[in-house]
């Protein structure tokens, strides 16, 4: 898949520095940590099943299944770091080729990394990398009524907002609406999600290829 694998990194006004980029084998006991510490919190608002609790996937199993989806075009998966700290994940999913080439953008951070902006910015970061690199025409977010965080994200970056979707996705054990928000290759160039990110501020931003490992 062009674009992948990457290495998107951003020094924010702040001073400090976001990094998305593959999971490696070195990753385990820190994402294992973040996973078990934030299980409780993370519940309400991840996706879950139908027909039942499900166990989770090992750091293994969800290394490798990552790794065959984003080698099949199907997935752009990051990890989240704040100055070298790993903070949460940021995916591009459901990636659809033919005579979509969509995709749609979630993620997880830390409890302890949220309120400081990295979530807006890892996903300024992600999108701008999904439409302008891997070659994505449109990428969307769905966000509950209820995350007035995840609102406030995708609000801050302009996304276009859709409508209501009733019944979209199976979270914390029932059916729940979401709004969906979207945002289409022509409408950004180059750093126009990192402007919106910075509120006009000045940014650096690198990007090269890399390899997980």
């Amino acid at each position: 898949m062009r674009g992948w694998p990457a290495r998107l990194e951003v020094q924010r006004p702040e001073g400090d520095t976001i990094v998305l980029r593959g999971l490696r084998r070195s990753d385990r006991r820190q994402w294992q940590a973040l996973r078990e510490r934030n299980g409780e919190w993370l519940r309400r608002w991840e996706a879950t099943y139908p027909t039942g609790p499900v166990r989770e996937s090992s750091f293994w199993a969800a290394r490798r299944a990552a790794e065959r989806a984003a080698a099949a075009g199907q997935l752009v998966p990051f990890v989240v770091e704040a100055d070298g700290v790993l903070v949460g994940q940021m995916h591009l999913f459901e990636v659809v080729w033919g005579s979509r080439w969509s995709a749609t953008a979630g993620y997880w951070l830390d409890r302890q990394a949220t309120g400081r902006g990295i979530a807006t910015w890892a996903l300024a970061m992600a999108i701008e990398h999904g439409l302008l690199r891997v070659g994505l025409h449109r990428v969307e977010v769905n966000v509950r009524p209820e995350n007035t965080a995840s609102l406030a994200v995708v609000r801050r970056l302009q996304l276009r907002e859709e409508g209501r979707r009733r019944g979209l996705i199976h979270v914390d054990g029932d059916w729940r609406d979401h709004l969906s928000f979207a945002v289409l290759a022509e409408e950004v160039t180059a750093g126009t999600l990192l402007a919106r990110a910075a509120g006009a501020s000045g940014v650096t931003h690198r990007q090269a290829p890399g390899a997980t490992g």
